[in-house]
């Protein structure tokens, strides 16, 4: 049997995180895109929700353009996904700006064949054509660095969506981990962790202190900039 690919899309199944964002041209209210082309060196949060005129996904999409500042100030797209027609994107959009003041600013694929949500593994088991609530977090390479699913009866927090960016862009630029509920983590405040020693010097190294403070060895934690 031949070794599943580690990265790049897998022939059948669903990408996965590390892998590249499958390329391909979608319908959107803002016109055809390719993606992930369109957005080349920038991140992009590819959403999904179960339907237009649906009250949590209305809810959703409120909040998304709500903080769709504070997604751009860190350099990231919003981009939405239903199967639905364009028309009903459209129709909808402008039912939240009359009937709720909020204008959608970010675009919505059309994916009235299925095919996008199929090939993404957006579809809900058991529930036809309805999408999952599904979060891609891609990053400007274009590869998939996180993935949330939540079912269709809870509406997505944005707040830890906008976290959970921040904290891989963070990982990312000082090659760090982050704990939990970062940056307010019961135990480390803000501090970001070390990864773990490779080698038995580093690792008796790390234990006589320096710019990180060890808890043990394998255990180190710093503030940023230090």
């Amino acid at each position: 049997m031949k070794m599943m690919q580690m990265h790049g899309e897998r022939q059948g199944s669903f990408p996965l995180i590390g892998d590249k964002f499958p390329p391909m041209e979608v319908k959107t209210t803002h016109g055809m895109l390719k993606l992930p082309d369109a957005y080349a060196g920038k991140w992009v949060v590819l959403f999904s929700h179960p339907g237009d005129f649906t009250p949590v996904c209305t809810t959703e999409f409120v909040s998304f353009e709500k903080k769709r500042g504070e997604f751009e100030k860190l350099n990231c797209e919003l981009i939405g996904l239903s199967i639905d027609q364009v028309f009903s994107h459209m129709k909808w959009t402008e039912w939240i700006k009359e009937k709720l003041g909020v204008q959608i600013n970010f675009p919505i694929i059309a994916d009235d064949s299925g095919r996008v949500a199929s090939r993404l593994g957006m579809l809900h088991p058991g529930k036809g054509t309805n999408t999952v609530r599904a979060v891609f977090i891609i990053d400007a390479e274009g590869t998939i660095r996180i993935i949330l699913f939540y079912p269709q009866e809870i509406g997505r927090n944005m707040d830890e969506i906008l976290r959970a960016l921040k904290a891989m862009q963070t990982a990312d630029k000082f090659r760090v981990a982050m704990p939990a509920n970062w940056p307010n983590n019961e135990l480390l405040g803000d501090e970001v962790i070390i990864p773990p020693p490779a080698d038995e010097k580093t690792a008796a190294t790390r234990k006589t202190g320096g710019e990180m403070v060890c808890e043990d060895w394998w255990f180190c934690h710093k503030k940023l900039g230090k």
